[in-house]
């Protein structure tokens, strides 16, 4: 075995959901895969994205080589402009993963200082002592790989986010093959998804829904409003073929929505039949049974496309009394609150909610279960295992999968935390110190305003700006403000400049009185309407951004 040193370094995904990056060290030359996000807790007031911290990188950018990327979700793509801005490095991907990534730099104006480089499924990258090969894998999102990497001592494997569709819509299947071939030929390390870890058997192929899908088209008597991941292009598709083979047509609603459809579109990867798409602005004016809408928004986020119209607050669709809403989503852990709260003001309309586990099921999950992780695991026969993507109970879980394979080669399986690395040598696999890590709080979307401490951020932000605290009673049962809003000011203006806080109640006293009752009596969408209405107006008054906290008294 030669002399040289592996090194395995999580920087985001391990013992947590979301923000999926990791280093592997060979000696002096560095490689990354994937470079994600997560949204933040609601404690994480003021914060619009968390990052991974990637200070390990920055020590070491003289030997970071290249960031290779497994698929296009946020959980892993989002913090790449955060991480090319201080690391410059190429960033290899599939088209349509890297077509998702050019929108985010374009946002962060970097495109142009961008080295993206376009692979395919079958395709091998050589960068020093790294040989990568891109496996095709079956996922919720087109266009997803596994990447083999050759080192000196050995080959490495990650799974990257898959799960093993025998039936995809697009026919593109998991290759089984290759990662048989590897494992044949010996696999040093083995880095696999643990997010379903916990489900038993397999997971449903995407054709699945179909059914479920197809019938309420069918048996609908007016509109259906179908709500997915906008990253889901197989679902649209599908939504697609069945609205025109039932004589429907589809309009679509939420900017995330219209910029994946457009990417999937240009790129040959979204068939759209002729004459049917619906322009936002013609939907209401369309039969209702002949109207299909999707809709993005699944998570019960405040602003999102859904939860507007779920409280009569979208310009381009109202729902009515006898429409069929679907939620064809996974309910993400710890959104549970705002996804019912958008689902009882949707059936206050009278509209019929569909979502949930039922058979056929509406959705199904793109990450694979025990059997599935299972037969990854006796293809590769690793003689290291890490695995990946999870919190302790699923990682740990994994590990126990695992361990059927000690009698066929499996030395060790390592449950790592994010910081936490593996060294692999002539001498064996084993823990090695941690890095640095941690998380980046990220307000307003903008690299310059990272949060580094959130409790130093709120001291920083409120020396320099003060804070601004509107109070507003609102009669529950009404959804009524009883009198003008109250502004409480510390830090930010001197009395002296009375007229813009009597000026800013009237904004308050506006943002209430152009709100719906259903809206005005959930607190998460006023005060994030309320925050942002009177951000927008101090800003232009007085160029200074004071920490805004609404509060609303329930009387």
């Amino acid at each position: 075995m030669p002399s040289g040193k592996l090194q395995v370094i999580p920087l985001g995904g391990l013992g947590e959901f979301g923000m999926n990056s990791m280093a592997l060290r060979y000696n002096d030359e560095i490689i990354v895969i994937d470079a994600g996000m997560t949204f933040p807790d609601a404690e994480l007031m003021g914060v619009d994205i968390v990052t991974p911290d990637f200070t390990y990188l920055i020590e070491n950018k003289e030997k970071v080589r290249a960031l290779f990327l497994t698929h296009g979700h946020e959980d892993h793509i989002g913090a790449i402009p955060f991480l090319l801005s201080d690391v410059n490095i190429p960033v290899y991907g599939t088209e349509f993963t890297l077509a998702l990534v050019e929108r985010r730099l374009e946002e962060h104006d970097m495109l142009k200082e961008a080295k993206l480089r376009i692979v395919k499924a079958g395709d091998k990258v050589e960068i020093g002592p790294f040989k990568v090969e891109f496996i095709r894998v079956t996922h919720s999102i087109v266009a997803s790989v596994a990447l083999a990497i050759e080192t000196p001592l050995g080959v490495v494997i990650h799974t990257g986010d898959f799960k093993v569709d025998p039936t995809p819509t697009d026919n593109e299947l998991f290759d089984l093959h290759t990662f048989a071939e590897y494992g044949k030929r010996g696999v040093l390390l083995l880095l696999s998804d643990s997010t379903n870890v916990d489900r038993p058997g397999y997971t449903e192929s995407e054709r699945a829904v179909r059914p479920r899908i197809e019938d309420i088209m069918i048996r609908a008597d007016r509109r259906v409003i179908i709500s997915c991941f906008s990253s889901s292009i197989h679902r649209l598709q599908m939504i697609l073929d069945l609205a025109y083979e039932n004589g429907k047509k589809v309009g679509f609603l939420g900017r995330s929505m219209n910029n994946v459809t457009e990417i999937a579109h240009d790129l040959g990867l979204l068939h759209i039949p002729t004459g049917i798409l619906l322009r936002p602005q013609d939907i209401m004016n369309h039969p209702p049974n002949k109207t299909v809408v999707v809709v993005s928004g699944t998570q019960g986020e405040p602003m999102s496309a859904l939860s507007r119209v779920a409280v009569d607050n979208h310009k381009s669709l109202k729902i009515e009394r006898g429409d069929a809403v679907v939620l064809s989503a996974r309910i993400i852990p710890g959104n549970e609150k705002a996804i019912y709260r958008m689902i009882n003001h949707v059936a206050r309309r009278g509209a019929d909610v569909i979502y949930g586990s039922m058979n056929p099921p509406v959705h199904v999950s793109g990450h694979a279960s025990s059997e599935e992780l299972k037969l990854i695991l006796n293809l590769v026969r690793p003689k290291y295992f890490i695995p990946v993507h999870g919190e302790y109970r699923q990682l740990s879980k994994h590990a126990k999968l695992a361990e059927h394979l000690r009698s066929s080669g499996l030395e060790a399986s390592f449950i790592l935390d994010t910081g936490d690395t593996v060294i692999i040598d002539d001498k064996g696999a084993r823990r090695g110190d941690r890095v640095t890590v941690g998380r980046i709080c990220i307000d307003s979307g903008s690299i310059d305003e990272v949060v580094e401490d959130l409790v130093i951020r709120d001291r920083r932000h409120m020396s320099e700006d003060g804070f601004v605290i509107p109070i507003i009673a609102i009669d529950k049962h009404t959804g009524k403000s009883e009198g003008l809003p109250e502004i409480v000011s510390r830090g930010f203006l001197s009395d002296t400049n009375k007229e813009v806080l009597d000026a800013a109640r009237l904004v308050v006293a506006k943002t209430l009185e152009t709100s719906t009752m259903e809206e005005r009596t959930d607190w998460g969408v006023m005060q994030e309407k309320i925050r942002a209405d009177l951000k927008r107006f101090l800003t232009k008054q007085t160029s200074r951004r004071p920490l805004i906290m609404p509060v609303i008294l329930e009387v």
